[in-house]
Order: C-alpha cells, then sequence, then structure tokens
C-alpha cells in the first residue's frame, strides 16, 4: 500500500509564488522587447526622415522668437496692452471668418449629400453588387485620400482664386471621409428590419429607406457636425492657396511680416473653433445622444 505525500501549505504558496514571478518575468520580456522595437522603428523613421536633433535645439530660439515678435506691436508694447491697436482690422477679418464659415458649411453639406448618396453601395450588408461596392469604395478612398488643400490648389489653377475652389475642395474631402464613416454605421445597422420589409416583395430603395435610414440618421448627423468642425479648420488653410477665406489674410500678413496682425487673426481663428467644437459637441450630445456622439 503506498502513501501519498501530501504538500504542505508552504510548499503550495512557494509553488504559486515561483509561478507568478515567471509570469510576471515573462511579462517585462515581452513589455521590454515591444519598448524596444518601437524605440528602434522610431529612429528609423527619423534617420529616414531626416529629422536632426541639433538642428531642432539649434533653431528652437527662432522659433520662440517669432511668438515673441508676434505679441508685440511695432510700437514695442504687447498686444494686450492696446487692443484697439492690435484688433484694428476686425471688421475686415470677421467679413473674411464669415466666408470661412460659409465656405466649410456649404462644402460640408454637399459632401454630407454626396456620402449620403454613396454610402449605402459602399456598405457590404446593403450593396446590391459586389463590383459596384468595388468601384464605390475605391472612389470615396481617391476622394479623402489626397488632402483637401491639392484639391484646393487644382481648383484654384481651374476656376480662379476666390471661395469657389474651397467649396469644392471641401466638397470632395468630406464626401470621401463621411462616405466611409457613414457606410461603416450602415454596415453596424440590424438587418432584420431589412429582410422583414424585403419578405413584402419591397425593392431595394424602399428596404433602405423605411428599415435602414430610420436607424442611422442620427450617427449621420453626428459625423456631419463632426466633420464640420474639422472643415472649418481646412478652410482656414486653404486660403493659403487662394480658395478664399480668412487664410488669404493670414498667409498675405506672413509673407509681408506684420506680426501682430499674425497674432490678431489666428486669435480670431482660435476663438471661433473653440465656439464651433463646444456648441456642435453640445448639439450631438443633447441632440443625438452618446451613442451618436461617440
Amino acid at each position: 500500500m503506498t502513501t501519498a505525500v501530501s504538500i504542505l501549505p508552504e510548499q503550495q504558496l512557494a509553488v504559486l509564488n515561483a509561478a507568478y514571478r515567471r509570469a510576471v518575468g515573462r511579462r517585462r520580456l515581452r513589455l521590454l522587447g515591444g519598448i524596444a522595437i518601437v524605440a528602434a522603428a522610431l529612429v528609423l523613421a527619423a534617420i529616414g526622415a531626416e529629422v536632426n536633433l541639433r538642428t531642432l535645439f539649434t533653431y528652437f530660439g527662432n522659433f520662440v522668437s517669432y511668438f515673441d515678435r508676434i505679441l508685440t506691436l511695432d510700437s514695442g508694447q504687447r498686444v494686450w496692452t492696446d487692443a484697439g491697436e492690435w484688433l484694428w482690422g476686425w471688421r475686415k477679418w470677421l467679413k473674411m471668418l464669415g466666408e470661412t464659415l460659409l465656405i466649410s458649411y456649404v462644402g460640408t453639406l454637399i459632401g454630407a449629400t454626396f456620402a449620403f448618396l454613396l454610402n449605402f453601395f459602399a456598405a457590404e450588408n446593403t450593396s446590391p453588387a459586389p463590383w459596384l461596392r468595388f468601384v464605390v469604395r475605391r472612389l470615396l478612398e481617391f476622394a479623402r485620400t489626397v488632402p483637401g488643400i491639392v484639391f484646393a490648389l487644382i481648383f484654384v489653377i481651374a476656376f480662379g482664386l476666390g471661395p469657389m475652389a474651397g467649396v469644392l475642395a471641401i466638397a470632395i474631402h468630406s464626401t470621401g471621409a463621411l462616405g466611409k464613416l457613414f457606410s461603416e454605421i450602415v454596415e453596424n445597422a440590424d438587418m432584420k428590419p431589412v429582410e422583414g420589409i424585403r419578405s413584402t416583395g419591397a425593392s431595394w430603395l424602399s428596404c433602405m429607406r423605411f428599415a435602414v435610414v430610420p436607424q442611422v440618421t442620427a450617427g449621420y448627423a453626428s459625423y456631419a457636425l463632426l466633420r464640420f468642425e474639422i472643415n472649418v479648420r481646412e478652410a482656414s488653410v486653404m486660403g493659403f492657396v487662394g480658395a478664399g477665406g480668412i487664410g488669404q489674410e493670414l498667409v498675405v500678413a506672413i509673407r509681408k511680416f506684420y506680426y501682430s496682425d499674425v497674432s490678431a487673426i489666428l486669435l480670431t481663428i482660435i476663438v471661433t473653433v473653440f465656439i464651433i467644437d463646444i456648441t456642435t459637441g453640445w448639439l450631438r450630445s443633447h441632440l443625438f445622444g452618446k451613442e451618436a456622439r461617440t
């Protein structure tokens, strides 16, 4: 008759502690390995991008001194000591800022409309044919891959200086970006209502109209508002290539070294963006709920 040797509680604790230490050691090794890989990739990327830390630290003073200059009036005083002189062109700047907002609004509205029309063909669960889904997805990818400022430059060359180029550029880029987001919302929609309506002999268009659209409307509106926030910032930059808006005045001030004007125009843009972000965030939260906002 053999007797089983029982492990004492102290021995069990020692075994558990040893296993725990081995597990912690393996996790630390994986963590250190991951950090080493990320660090190596960062170094290689910096070398490939010709990032020179010596140049950064050597000329960092120029960066700081520029901000010192744009916060100084011609009289040598700080800009906040004489708001009248600092904001001397506020009427003209607000007019051009209003033009920027209109460019963003019209471009976003056009882009959201085209994205709404195309996203059902790009979604995997609602597209009528695989070849059509492939074509629409590639079209949306092209629209959102090319930077908006590149589209703006092309349209400035084609149609001349002015807001029209900015509106078209924002509309195309918004179509691509919103089309992808809208199609992802549709792919997460419940398809049981679609199957129910389809069983009655309804057409594809009727299935989309009565089964899918009611589920995704809040998400569409939330993403459209978010895109409007982004487009206000993009429209401000597009003025650098002559596509209208406050950006045109900003680039003139930069090129002519009107330092205090640069800070004043930047202030108007930043305050406007803050107000729009807060307003649209409130709308997305209160009108469409937390799910639509996220």
